[in-house]
């Protein structure tokens, strides 16, 4: 049988090689056009990626940004994540609630190098990428609702721009305990917008408690106590600047980060109880997971080890209750214990937030 197999290859009186010619055209046509294909599905899949990273980045442009630059760093992006080809930006869509939707498509004639034999040099690739982009938190008004304690404290939101580290003061809560020896202590509060170090006062609110021989015929705004047989009256009025304002309205439509601090200076025991001594300089975060859960957002206390995206906190185009329990009783506890309350009402718009973003298609 070996003997066989060298004549048959040794013959030189047939016509095999003719026929094993023609009948490996097929066969390296065949591979040749797998290699092809396999290297279009490969460009595809990169193209792909890279117009996803391309159009996720032009959602994260200034809001005034032109379409025109936007095309620009469309391909750009593009470009820079290895697409291939040419990338455009089809439709740039802002709805009146600030919801974005994003369409952009690139296309590549992609060289071939086996296919030319069945005369086709290029083969077209084509690719898009859709994305929609929610309204994001804009400006946030903060309104002083009731504050109480004996202890002074200050609450500030601080804010930090994109594209940098040092965050700001953007608004300021400050209340003075009234030094009355009332059951639960109450005093005056003030809420300021700050821009770099201008404060503005936006509400002033000043309680006055007095003694009372009954709670008959009081109005029902007023805060009533008793103390053994003593019997406590407290009115609150609010002055707000201007007269028709509705609180602090805080621009956060540059900010990358927002929180929330309670600082409470130099809390006195004596004047009305706490678990804090004498002294004691305590300070409350909103992104500190050793304190957030101090702070209640309609009613729910955040949970121990957890922080708080104030660009979730704030509901669009809603009001949120919001407290602070400042220190004076452990918890968790019912929201009723707190002291510091306040309601936040947030209007929402298209900005540069990345986490807003959803790749669609």
């Amino acid at each position: 049988m070996l003997q066989a197999g060298r004549h048959f290859l040794n013959s030189e009186s047939g016509s095999l090689a003719p026929i094993l010619a023609i009948a490996l055209i097929p066969m390296i046509a065949t591979l040749g056009f797998s290699l092809d294909y396999n290297s279009a599905v490969s460009t595809k899949a990169s193209m792909q990626n890279a117009l996803d990273a391309a159009t996720l980045s032009i959602t994260t442009l200034p809001t005034d940004t032109s379409l025109a630059d936007r095309q620009i760093k469309l391909q750009e992006s593009f470009a820079a994540n290895s697409g291939q080809g040419t990338a455009k930006l089809d439709g740039f869509v802002v709805a009146a609630d600030g919801t974005a939707t994003i369409n952009a498509s690139a296309g590549f004639a992609m060289p071939t190098n086996f296919m030319q034999i069945a005369h086709v040099p290029t083969v077209q690739i084509g690719v898009a990428s859709a994305v929609v982009k929610r309204p994001a938190l804009v400006e946030a008004t903060f309104k002083v609702n009731k504050i109480s304690g004996y202890w002074d404290k200050t609450m500030t939101l601080y804010g930090t721009k994109f594209g940098e580290t040092l965050a700001n003061k953007l608004m300021k809560i400050s209340y003075v305990h009234n030094r009355y020896g009332d059951p639960k202590g109450y005093g005056t509060a003030n809420v300021y917008k700050i821009n770099g170090s201008t404060e503005t006062l936006a509400q002033k609110q000043v309680c006055t408690t007095t003694t009372v021989t009954s709670f008959y015929g009081l109005p029902t705004t007023t805060i009533t106590q008793t103390s053994g047989n003593t019997k406590y009256a407290t009115t609150c009025v609010n002055t707000m600047y201007p007269a028709t304002g509705a609180g602090a309205v805080i621009d956060v439509s540059l900010m990358d980060k927002l929180y929330l601090e309670m600082k409470i200076p130099n809390p006195n025991p004596g004047l009305g109880g706490g678990n804090l001594p004498t002294g004691t300089k305590t300070t409350l975060r909103s992104d500190n997971t050793a304190t957030s859960n101090r702070l209640y957002i309609d009613s729910v206390e955040v949970g121990q080890g957890k922080t708080v995206d104030i660009f979730t906190a704030v509901p669009c185009g809603q009001p949120s209750v919001q407290a602070w329990e400042d220190g004076g009783n452990t918890v968790p506890a019912p929201v009723s214990n707190a002291d510091f309350f306040y309601t936040v009402t947030g209007k929402c718009a298209f900005n540069k937030r990345p986490s807003e973003t959803v790749l669609i298609q």
